[in-house]
């Protein structure tokens, strides 16, 4: 039998883009990336908390990051969870605040020394709500600030949904690893009071400016103007999420007619189009009709 044959090549071998088979940043770069993001964010925090601090400058450490689950990420006890949106990339990440943190907040505001009471409410009122917001915009504008800091492209992060129930954000999957900071802020000899941060180890790349370059368009190609044909009579679906919540299928196989679900509408709207959120708006009413009114387009 004879065992020696001629292979023969069908076509030419493929010939591959050295930019296509360079391998990415690995996991322990990224979070070193975020680390120093971090440094850069206490080093912020510090100034811009003074004013929720009765003015003066509180210490800020950072510890971490960490990885974590995102079905380990939920605090025991009273708890206040923020969604932020991260512009240009559309990353999204998670914030958590416990209730006695906030408590302490509203306290000094008001002018006390800055403790909660005990024992603690079973829900947040008004004035932690709105203590939230106040917290939420430094740290959406200083962690924005910290992770363009290292050359990339600075993020424009903004809150968009808040609540005590960890699932009604639907932020994540609960086996999304994310990265975790841990901040602990420090007023004099008080004990510190602490904030959590998640960011999706899978969007750290594009977050801290580590994402591989894309691909250059050839010269001569054109892109699509929206105002132009064939493009501008082209149909799209719009969507304006009103509500986003989710059921217990228990409760779901027991519905009837005429039962009342309650419903909480987000004071921001988000606009869908496609797979996109494009933009958020408020729910008003034209000439009889309910409409939106678009506050921010990202």
């Amino acid at each position: 039998m004879k065992q020696d044959f001629a292979f023969l090549a069908e076509r030419a071998l493929a010939q591959h883009s050295a930019a296509l088979l360079r391998p990415g940043p690995a996991d322990a770069d990224l979070i070193e990336a975020l680390r120093q993001a971090g440094s850069r964010l206490a080093r912020g925090l510090r100034g811009s908390l003074a004013r929720l601090c009765g003015g003066n400058m509180p210490e800020v450490s950072i510890d971490g990051p960490h990885d974590m689950a995102m079905a380990d990420f939920a605090r025991s006890g009273l708890c206040a969870y923020s969604l932020y949106h991260a512009a240009p990339s559309g990353e999204r990440m998670v914030g958590a605040i416990d209730a006695e943190t906030l408590m302490r907040l509203v306290d000094r505001a008001f002018g006390g020394p800055g403790d909660a009471p005990h024992p603690l409410p079973s829900e947040l009122p008004m004035s932690a709500d709105l203590m939230l917001q106040s917290v939420e915009a430094v740290l959406a504008a200083q962690l924005g600030a910290a992770l363009g800091g290292a050359g990339a492209a600075r993020q424009t992060i903004d809150p968009v949904r808040r609540d005590t129930d960890l699932a009604q954000l639907q932020s994540f999957a609960p086996a999304t690893r994310l990265a975790v900071l841990d901040i602990a802020v420090t007023e004099g000899l008080r004990a510190p009071w602490h904030i959590r941060l998640a960011l999706p180890i899978g969007a750290l790349a594009v977050l801290t400016g580590m994402a591989m370059p894309k691909a250059q368009t050839a010269p001569d190609a054109v892109s699509g103007d929206p105002e132009a044909e064939p493009f501008a009579a082209m149909p799209l679906t719009l969507t304006a999420l009103l509500v986003d919540t989710r059921l217990p299928l228990q409760a779901v196989s027991r519905l009837e007619p005429g039962q009342v679900l309650n419903l909480p509408i987000a004071r921001q709207v988000p606009l869908i189009a496609g797979r996109h959120t494009i933009g958020h708006g408020t729910i008003g009413a034209v000439d009889g009709s309910v409409a939106i009114q678009v506050t921010r387009l990202t």
